[in-house]
Parts: structure tokens; C-alpha cells; sequence
């Protein structure tokens, strides 16, 4: 069951997708952040990534290539990973930058001074 959602199988996609398609997505969200471009751009990478980690799958693993859920499932953990690592970059580049103006408000954010 698990098997046919994923397209491959779990071992495979904890290693292909998680770990090294996953670095790239956390790559992508940091470097989308560091350059001060829109949110959706790193969405729109990641699809496209998304992709890429199918045609591995399918490649060096066997796995279908055509998989609709196996392609949705990857391409929105990608997509996580690449948000998360975004918004990280984007509270810590305002803070950094504009010191004057904000604060750190945890991980994700950040506040106005005063």
C-alpha cells in the first residue's frame, strides 16, 4: 500500500527524497530568502525538482515514473523543506540587515522594535 502511494519504496524515498532532494529543496528556500525573491519562486523550483526526484526514482531505482501520488507526495515535502528553510533565511536576513528596525521573534519571525 505504502509502496504504490510513494511510486518506490520507503528506503528510497527516506534516502532520495528526504536526504539528498530534500538538501537540495532546503538550498533552494535559503537561496530564494538570500536574494530577496518571492515565496512562490522556491514553490515553483521545487515542483520542478519534484520532477527530477521522479526520473531518479525511476532510474536508479526502478521506481514508476508516471506515479501521480508518488510525484504529489515527494514534490510536497520538497515544498515544506524549501518553506521552512525560507522563512528561517527570511527572519534572519531582516534581523540581520535591519538591525535598527527588528527584533528576533523566534524561529520563523521577527518584530519591530520599541
Amino acid at each position: 500500500m505504502m509502496e504504490e502511494a510513494l511510486g518506490s519504496t520507503l528506503p528510497v524515498f527516506i534516502g532520495m527524497t528526504l536526504i539528498i532532494m530534500g538538501f537540495a529543496a532546503y538550498m533552494i528556500g535559503q537561496a530564494m530568502a538570500n536574494t530577496w525573491k518571492p515565496f512562490w519562486h522556491a514553490m515553483v523550483y521545487c515542483a520542478l525538482l519534484g520532477f527530477g526526484d521522479r526520473f531518479l526514482h525511476m532510474a536508479l531505482f526502478d521506481g514508476r515514473l508516471l506515479s501521480l501520488s508518488g510525484y504529489l507526495i515527494d514534490t510536497a515535502v520538497l515544498m515544506a523543506i524549501s518553506a521552512f528553510a525560507f522563512r528561517i533565511t527570511q527572519a534572519r536576513r531582516m534581523v540581520s540587515q535591519y538591525p535598527w528596525l527588528y527584533d528576533r521573534a523566534g524561529l520563523f519571525g521577527w518584530q519591530e522594535k520599541g
